[in-house]
């Protein structure tokens, strides 16, 4: 009976994807209408509906799945998205269909490219509130609410449940969320810090079809659940005892583990460990020392000593750092080869965008030109900015660049990186799909590193 009903879901599945490859908008419709969970099923290669309608030109499916829901940042085996298939093989209007991010946005600012990547991190599906951060009775109404979503983390490292995916395609991750009942204990203790992180966002703001146990506003309509992440020092096997789902953990290599979430939970992970990781150095003044208190859900913290200068005035010790990077992929003046460097913390064989820190009263612009120059001696002239990425390791916003070198030797400073090379751009390319033995690897696709490797080989090619 099993064996019976794999089929006919492989069956149907088949049936939805020849669909969307055949651009038979009205079956795709109709199939999506009895079997909702079609939407972002796989066939060979991991190609999904949204891929296949992309590759073939079917601008009206493209437009069906998407109002359907269907995940635009999804990936085959090659690490496309529909975004890269439909921009290889010319399809402009569909590639611009899956970039956009805002109508009308286009006649407002002709220059801007509405088709960009969203980078991992980056994606917002929590409205932060920052007007309820002072409002303490809105605040302690949420926390002990029902509907109440709470984020466990131990050592900056949020609790995880794993579980390998049905296509044996690997590990996927998801945050252990829990509601009031099960972590009110903790929220009792003094060194526990709770931060506010939002509440969830509408899709459709005008629904009222949400939970019937949801908050009611004024006017009746009820409000989404509120999250909150709670910091701990209690013993990890302790805590791991509060969770009901399997193989829970709390992931010991950031660097690596935290690229594992799907791209909402990732968003809420980058915010809530950034200003965790800030709530761990600042614990006491940096300006006279003493103790400090949390304050404003979480985005403050003042000094207990009355008389600190810190108290007069705005100063920026009092509010969550954070710290810009340029990160920029050096173009060869032939336009046809990228500038890659490797630490010697690299995996084997894997080389990255350089990348470096901004310093005080330095331009965006300058930071590339003199990070460049000190790590690899290649000097730059023209920087483009492409786009940007939240890097919560502990609290870096990545600034993602473009620049073209003027100078081509390289002269590499040891105490920076261990190597850097020009690399052909059908080198990059064979890199980027995978290759059976590439010559070298690109840092994962979750890293701007990967999104401005391949911004680059998409501008002057149909990839």
């Amino acid at each position: 009976m099993t064996s019976l009903q794999l089929s006919a879901k492989e069956e149907m599945v088949e049936r939805f994807l020849d669909a969307a490859a055949r651009g038979d908008s009205a079956q795709v419709s109709t199939l999506l209408s009895n079997v909702p969970s079609l939407i972002n099923q796989t066939g060979y290669s991991g190609w999904t509906a949204l891929m296949l309608a992309a590759r073939n030109g079917h601008y009206h499916v493209v437009e069906e799945l998407l109002s359907h829901g269907c995940d635009k940042f999804s990936v085959n085996s090659s690490s496309q998205t529909a975004y890269d298939i439909a921009k290889f093989w010319g399809h402009r209007h569909i590639s611009n269909l899956l970039g956009r991010t805002d109508d009308g946005c286009h006649r407002v600012l002709p220059g801007s490219d509405l088709n960009q990547h969203e980078n991992y991190f980056s994606r917002e599906t929590l409205d932060r509130l920052s007007g309820k951060r002072t409002d303490q009775v809105w605040l302690e109404a949420k926390q002990s609410h029902p509907d109440t979503v709470f984020l466990l983390f131990s050592s900056l490292s949020p609790m995880v449940s794993s579980s390998r995916e049905d296509d044996d395609t690997g590990v996927e991750t998801k945050l252990c969320r829990f509601r009031y009942d099960a972590v009110k204990d903790l929220l009792q203790k003094p060194a526990t810090v709770l931060i506010f992180l939002g509440v969830e966002k509408r899709k459709k703001p005008s629904s009222s079809s949400s939970s019937s146990s949801s908050s009611q506003t004024r006017e009746g309509v009820q409000e989404p659940p509120a999250w909150f992440a709670i910091s701990t020092d209690e013993d990890t096997v302790e805590l791991l005892k509060r969770c009901r789902e399997k193989n829970c953990s709390f992931p010991k290599s950031p660097n690596r583990d935290l690229l594992n979430f799907n791209e909402e939970e990732a968003g809420v992970v980058a915010q809530a460990r950034s200003v965790l990781a800030w709530h761990s150095r600042y614990s006491f003044c940096p300006t006279c020392g003493s103790s400090t208190k949390l304050e404003e859900a979480g985005y403050k913290r003042s000094c207990l000593n009355s008389d600190c200068r810190s108290l007069k005035g705005v100063h920026n010790t009092c509010y969550p750092r954070v710290d810009p990077v340029v990160i920029m992929l050096v173009i060869h003046p032939d336009g046809n080869r990228c500038l890659l460097g490797r630490k010697k913390v690299f995996p084997v064989g894997m080389f990255s965008c350089l990348a470096g820190f901004i310093e005080p009263g330095e331009t965006m612009e300058e930071a590339v030109r003199r990070e460049v120059e000190e790590e690899s001696g290649v000097k730059v002239g023209p920087v483009q900015y492409v786009s940007c990425q939240p890097w919560p390791m502990p609290s870096n916003l990545m600034i993602g660049c473009l620049a073209v070198a003027t100078s081509t030797d390289i002269k590499v400073d040891e105490n920076e990186i261990e190597e850097a090379r020009w690399f052909p751009r059908q080198q990059v390319i064979e890199a980027l799909l995978r290759g059976a033995h590439p010559a070298f690897t690109v840092p994962p696709r979750q890293t701007i590193a990967h999104q401005l490797i391949r911004h680059w080989i998409g501008m002057n090619s149909n990839l």
